[in-house]
């Protein structure tokens, strides 16, 4: 960790968000809400004049035609970037990420981490070999909904967990957008940039994630229901999945959550049955980024 991080704003790059992306500016809004952080160079788009363009828009000092250029670049400058955000499609976020963190560069990388499970060990194995922070944005855990919910549970205020369900419901995928050349749906459908899963691993993980963090629990086993609505589409557009948990394999005790997932929604929901009570949660999307871990 560079010595005067403490005693300044976090200088910060991106790689990937240019115009027409979704999470781009929504990361920088985020890393720039507390006036802690401020973006100040990026490769944002493949496209050098897209990349161009996009770096103006936000008034960026410093802007790259590859994200290896940028990383070779800001490592030598005085004033180089502390930490870099990865928003690019999911089968590019392990070369830009261990780029990164080859140069000593602390990384923060949209979800899912890497394209497949060997990327990933990879990943850490770097990380921890080089000693620098690696964050990965499961934005939904910074809402006050969730972290009273958590609370909630933590504390038996709703009595023993029996059951919890929950529900990522979008609609923007219903029709086969892709086929009229949506950006966005265009990699999120396509196997070979979005990885495995459809609906699963663009918003399933985030029930995962949400479903472990509130509850303390840890998933044992999966039965998954994928379904692909739209004709030709080659990744699943739904899936109803029902889990279990270390609790109940072990005999311990325990809930069998219902984990469901509808294809795109604009909204996130939770709920919790307890022997006291039940909780609900209802939530619209954003992003809390949490690469001012970096300042603790």
């Amino acid at each position: 960790m560079k010595q005067d991080m403490l005693q300044r704003k976090l200088r910060v790059g991106i790689v990937g968000g240019g115009q027409g992306s979704f999470i781009g500016a929504v990361h920088r809004m985020a890393v720039e809400l507390d006036g802690q952080a401020e973006v100040v160079a990026g490769a944002m788009s493949a496209d050098p004049q897209r990349a161009e363009a996009s770096a103006r828009a936000w008034y960026l000092k410093r802007t790259y035609s590859s994200f290896e250029e940028m990383a070779e670049a800001e490592t030598s400058l005085p004033d180089g970037i502390d930490v870099v955000m990865v928003t690019v499609p999911n089968h590019l976020h392990y070369p830009v990420a261990r780029t990164f963190l080859e140069h000593g560069i602390h990384v923060v990388c949209d979800k899912p981490m890497t394209f497949n499970l060997e990327e990933a060990r990879a990943l850490v194995e770097l990380v921890e070999q080089k000693k620098l922070i690696f964050v990965l944005t499961h934005n939904y855990t910074g809402y006050p909904a969730v972290r009273h919910a958590r609370h909630l549970v933590r504390t038996g205020a709703i009595g023993t967990i029996r059951k919890v369900l929950v529900e990522y419901i979008q609609d923007w995928l219903m029709e086969a957008v892709e086929r009229a050349g949506n950006k966005q749906a265009l990699w999120r459908t396509d196997p070979t940039k979005s990885g495995i899963a459809g609906s699963v691993g663009d918003i399933g993980t985030h029930c995962e994630n949400l479903l472990e963090f509130i509850t303390g629990v840890k998933i044992a086993a999966v039965c998954a229901d994928l379904t692909t609505f739209i004709e030709g589409r080659q990744l699943d557009d739904d899936a109803n999945v029902v889990l279990a948990t270390w609790n109940i394999r072990s005999r311990k005790g325990g809930f069998a959550p219902d984990f469901f997932i509808l294809l795109e929604s604009v909204a996130f929901t939770s709920q919790m049955k307890g022997c006291k009570s039940i909780s609900r949660s209802f939530m619209h999307p954003a992003v809390v980024d949490t690469v001012h871990s970096l300042h603790s």
